[in-house]
C-alpha cells in the first residue's frame, strides 16, 4: 500500500456530522465562506440549496396557524368594497335602427322575380317552403328537423325532380378500329375510346401495337378504360416506334408510379407528340413522378400541353416554366420558316429602303422604299 493511500485510511472513520455539530456559529460561517470561495456558481449543491440562509432575526413569538387565519378572515370581511361603479343616465348614444325596418332588405339588394313565381311562392306552404330549400342547399333557412323532414322521411311535393339525361354510350367499335389501325387506314385519324370499360388489355396492347407503325392516326384518347401499368408499358413502346401522333389522353385509369415513369421515358422518343394528359388515377403518383414529369417537360421542347394537377410548387413551377419555353420556341421557329420562305419564294416583291440622300433615292420622294419585282433567275 502506498503512503497516500496509508494517509487515507487515518480519515475513513471520521464522524463528519459530529465534527460540525461542535463548531461554534462563528466556525459554521467561516466554513462557509470557504465553501463559496471554492465553489462560488453552487454546482455541487442541488437547485433548492443554492440560495443562502438570509434569516438572521429572531421569531417574535410562538406560531399559530389557527389564529393567524381568523385574523386574516375577520380583516377582509371588515374591509370596506370600493364603491366605482357610474350610474346610467338614460342617454341614447348612437343611431338606432328603428323597428318598423328589422327583417327588412336594402332597396339595391332586393330582387323582383316575375309575376307568376310571386304568386306561387305567395300561396306555398311552410313544408313547401321547407321542401324548396332543401333542393336549393339553403340550410340555413330552416331547423335541422325540417331538413331531415324534407329529404329522408318527409313528403316531398316534388317527387319527379329534375330529369337529367344519362350520358350516351361510347359507339365506337373496338374490333372495328383496331381492324383499321392494323389496315394503315388514311381516314382514320382520331381514336377515341373513352368510358369502354369492358376492353379487355390484350385487345388494348393490340391497339397500341397496330399504332406502333401506323402514319395517320393523330389522337388516341383512352380515358376511363380501367388500364393498369401493362397498357401503360405498351403506350410506351408505342411511342418509342410512332412518328405521327400528336395527342396522348390516359385520365382516370389505374397507371401506378411504375408505369408512368416507364411512360415518361418514351415520350422523348416521339417528336411528334404535343398534348400528354395523365391526370386522376386511381393511385397518388408521388413526387418522383411529379419530379420526372417536369424533367420530361424541359428535355421534349416539342411537348405544348400536360394535363396534370401537381401536389409540389417546385415540379408545378418547372413545368409551367418549360411548357412556356416550348411554346415560344415553337412561335420563333414557326415565324423563322415563314420569313425563309417568304425570301425564298420566286416571284415575290423585295423591298429596298435607301436613305435620304443616297444615290439610289429617288428626286421627288426622298428616303422612300423601292419595290422591285424579283422573277425566277433573278438575284
Amino acid at each position: 500500500m502506498t503512503p497516500y493511500r496509508q494517509e487515507l485510511e487515518k480519515y475513513r472513520d471520521i464522524d463528519e456530522d459530529k465534527i460540525l455539530q461542535e463548531l461554534s456559529p462563528e466556525e459554521l460561517a467561516q466554513l462557509d465562506a470557504e465553501l463559496a470561495e471554492m465553489d462560488p456558481e453552487n454546482v455541487l449543491l442541488p437547485a433548492g440549496l443554492r440560495q443562502r440562509d438570509q434569516t438572521q432575526k429572531s421569531p417574535t413569538g410562538p406560531l399559530d396557524r389557527d389564529a393567524l387565519l381568523q385574523h386574516l378572515e375577520r380583516q377582509a370581511l371588515e374591509a370596506e368594497e370600493r364603491q366605482d361603479l357610474v350610474p346610467f343616465t338614460g342617454e341614447k348614444k348612437g343611431l338606432g335602427t328603428p323597428r318598423d325596418t328589422w327583417g327588412q332588405l336594402p332597396r339595391e339588394e332586393q330582387v323582383t322575380l316575375e309575376p307568376e313565381l310571386e304568386e306561387a311562392l305567395a300561396n306555398a306552404t311552410e313544408a313547401e317552403m321547407c321542401d324548396i330549400a332543401a333542393i336549393l342547399g339553403m340550410y340555413t333557412l330552416m331547423s335541422n328537423k325540417q331538413y331531415y323532414d324534407a329529404i329522408c322521411s318527409g313528403d316531398i311535393s316534388n317527387t319527379e325532380g329534375i330529369n337529367i339525361p344519362d350520358e350516351p354510350p361510347n359507339p365506337t367499335d373496338v374490333a372495328e378500329t383496331l381492324q383499321r389501325l392494323q389496315n394503315n387506314d388514311p381516314e382514320l385519324q382520331d381514336v377515341n375510346l373513352n368510358n369502354i370499360k369492358d376492353i379487355p388489355v390484350p385487345t388494348l396492347q393490340a391497339i397500341c401495337q397496330a399504332i406502333q407503325t401506323n402514319s395517320h392516326v393523330r389522337s388516341l384518347s383512352l380515358v376511363g378504360t380501367r388500364s393498369n401499368d401493362l397498357v401503360a408499358n405498351a403506350v410506351a413502346e408505342m411511342l418509342e416506334h410512332n412518328r405521327s401522333l400528336q395527342s396522348l389522353n390516359l385520365e382516370s385509369n389505374f397507371i401506378t408510379s411504375a408505369g408512368m415513369l416507364r411512360l415518361l421515358g418514351a415520350v422523348g422518343h416521339s417528336p411528334s407528340l404535343r398534348e400528354l394528359r395523365v391526370d386522376n388515377q386511381c393511385q397518388r403518383l408521388g413526387d418522383t413522378v411529379e419530379m420526372a414529369m417536369a424533367a420530361t417537360l424541359e428535355q421534349c421542347p416539342s411537348l405544348l400541353r400536360l394535363g396534370y394537377t401537381f401536389t409540389l410548387q417546385g415540379p408545378r413551377a418547372r413545368a409551367a416554366a418549360a411548357l412556356t419555353r416550348n411554346s415560344e420556341l415553337r412561335e420563333c421557329h414557326r415565324g423563322h420558316r415563314g420569313h425563309q420562305g417568304h425570301q425564298g419564294s420566286p416571284g415575290s416583291p423585295r423591298i429596298t429602303k435607301y436613305p435620304q440622300g443616297s444615290p439610289g433615292a429617288t428626286r421627288g420622294h426622298q428616303g422612300s422604299p423601292r419595290v422591285t419585282k424579283c422573277t425566277q433567275g433573278s438575284p
